[in-house]
């Protein structure tokens, strides 16, 4: 088997933690694990050492929106998680949003615009959120504040295209799918933004789980979690995004984004669902996602 990690996306440090502790946990699941660092040479690599079967814990552009995925289809080679639509789509949030609103999901006002444009006037009224379209793990997400005498002077690693989202306040909810199954609720709490920082830092953010929510949120987490992983087309294990604005009942639920390729990190919050929400350790979690492994032949 061979454990996918690192790559050249913005998320390259967060996929090294992951794949390192996805091998160590197939090791010993008995396992025999070689760990490739994702470079320009990764289909020669994996044609010498033809693996049975590809775990892919690559996080970011190439390795989690579609682009790997159609290099492991092309070679024949199972691997993990969602295949090469379902990647695409996940990965764009607009287009993702469209999926979903034509399936009934609730979703926030978004548009895209040019990155100078964002820069040069408010493009929607604030409070709202500027974010590249296609980036995970919080990369460049801007808070632009009510009040706020102008738009934020946006970083030169943005990208030229990006989002801006009405913000939703209230709190940050979070549900992982496991197959067939919406396995829990996980109540994300922070001392500010759930930023890069927040989300990958130990002791960033805490984690209630389950989450302590009326059951009418909770239960609508769940269907709205599972209804997007079907929607989308995903495979094996994805987890859904949320934010709750607590005044407004279940009117206050919207959908942010799915994640296809959830991290794997000791402070990753899928792993952690798995654990106290169905009682799968992360061996055993690591496990299923091999076992349940495929491509289209």
């Amino acid at each position: 088997m061979a454990v996918l990690m690192g790559g050249a996306s913005a998320e390259r440090e967060v996929s090294l933690s992951s794949g390192h502790e996805c091998a160590a946990a197939l090791r010993a699941e008995g396992y025999e694990v070689v760990e490739l660092d994702a470079g320009p040479d990764l289909a020669v690599k994996l044609r010498d050492i033809a693996p049975d079967v590809v775990f892919n814990a690559l996080h970011g552009r190439w390795g989690e929106d579609g682009c790997v995925q159609g290099l492991l289809e092309w070679l024949r080679i199972p691997y993990t998680h969602s295949g090469v639509l379902a990647s695409a789509l996940a990965m764009d949030k607009e287009r993702s949003k469209e999926a979903y609103r034509a399936a009934g999901l609730p979703v926030v006002d978004s548009l895209l615009c040019d990155k100078a444009e964002a820069c040069q006037r408010h493009m929607m009224a604030p409070p709202y959120v500027i974010k590249p379209n296609r980036e995970g793990s919080s990369v460049g997400v801007y808070l632009v504040q009510e009040g706020a005498n102008g738009p934020p002077a946006l970083s030169a690693e943005m990208p030229d295209q990006v989002m801006v989202e009405t913000y939703v306040p209230g709190r940050e909810l979070t549900t992982t799918v496991l197959g067939d199954r919406a396995l829990t609720v996980t109540d994300i709490l922070t001392d500010g933004w759930y930023d890069y920082d927040a989300k990958y830092r130990p002791g960033g953010s805490r984690h209630v789980v389950p989450a302590e929510l009326p059951e009418e949120i909770f239960d609508a987490c769940l269907d709205y979690a599972l209804r997007a992983h079907q929607v989308l087309g995903c495979r094996g294990m994805s987890r859904t995004d949320f934010r709750w604005d607590e005044a407004r009942g279940r009117d206050g639920l919207y959908l942010l984004e799915t994640n296809t390729q959830p991290g794997m990190t000791p402070t990753s919050l899928s792993p952690e669902q798995a654990e106290k929400g169905i009682g799968m350790s992360f061996g055993a979690l690591c496990r299923w996602l091999v076992e349940d492994a495929s491509c289209d032949r």
